[in-house]
């Protein structure tokens, strides 16, 4: 029988998402081999996504969970004036939609950044297993609450910050969830535009390329084209928190 290119066995999971949320999924603390066995059976589907295509749209069917094995997304809302509103940036390791937990359909687009790959994780299946593995429930709501705590500093984001603190406070979290995957703190790559940028910190793409400049003048950052480096991590934390003018 020839082998189905999708499925991926429990050793490769473990081998290949070391750096990745998707362990909280795949490989938690606690579950015996059986077990194990059953959530590998669970999360082996995967699924690519050419840049510029979309994993789902506004209105779909909830069905999975997605996390990112490679690649980066945007999540959008489409405005009614036929604009679009950029609302998270997704890159390795990440769950994307969440959003349809609570109506049953997605509330956003999800688009590729890049060519990307996604594990697919049926929600009623995840669900399932949960309800009887307990340690799988708690990594679940351990997923939730991250997204809920990203929300609420979207928001704080968005607040009373200017335009160079929110510039600021984005570089640091990529660089903090790079960090936190394995990936440098201080050299990436931006997959998103100045203007995709801007649509999600509330700011004018003028203001973003003016801003990346002014930050660059200050030796805050080297960036060219998409590629940028942290040259001072300390400065971008203390601009991003308010503590340099």
């Amino acid at each position: 029988m020839q082998a189905d290119p999708c499925r991926v066995t429990l050793t490769e999971l473990k081998n290949n998402c070391s750096n990745c949320n998707l362990r909280d999924l795949c490989m938690p603390v606690g579950l015996k081999p059986a077990e194990l066995e059953q959530l590998d059976q669970l999360v082996s589907a995967r699924r690519r996504v050419h840049k510029g295509e979309h994993l789902f749209r506004t209105g779909d069917s909830f069905h999975s969970m997605y996390a990112v094995k490679t690649g980066t997304f945007k999540t959008v809302i489409n405005n009614a004036d036929g604009s679009e509103q950029v609302i998270g940036f997704q890159m390795t390791g990440e769950i994307l939609g969440l959003d349809g937990l609570g109506a049953g359909q997605h509330m956003c687009d999800a688009v590729a950044l890049e060519d990307s790959e996604v594990c697919n994780i049926p929600y009623d299946s995840l669900d399932d297993l949960s309800q009887q593995f307990h340690t799988l429930q708690m990594h679940f709501h351990r997923i939730m609450g991250r997204e809920i705590v990203k929300d609420q500093s979207v928001m704080l984001l968005l607040g009373s910050m200017r335009a160079e603190q929110r510039l600021a406070a984005f570089l640091v979290n990529l660089s903090e969830r790079q960090k936190a995957r394995g990936f440098s703190s201080r050299d990436m790559v931006l997959r998103m535009t100045r203007e995709e940028m801007g649509s999600y910190l509330g700011l004018k793409i003028e203001t973003v390329s003016r801003t990346l400049s002014k930050l660059q003048k200050d030796a805050l950052i080297r960036i060219e084209q998409k590629n940028l480096s942290i040259l001072d991590t300390a400065g971008l934390q203390a601009l991003a928190t308010g503590r340099l003018h």
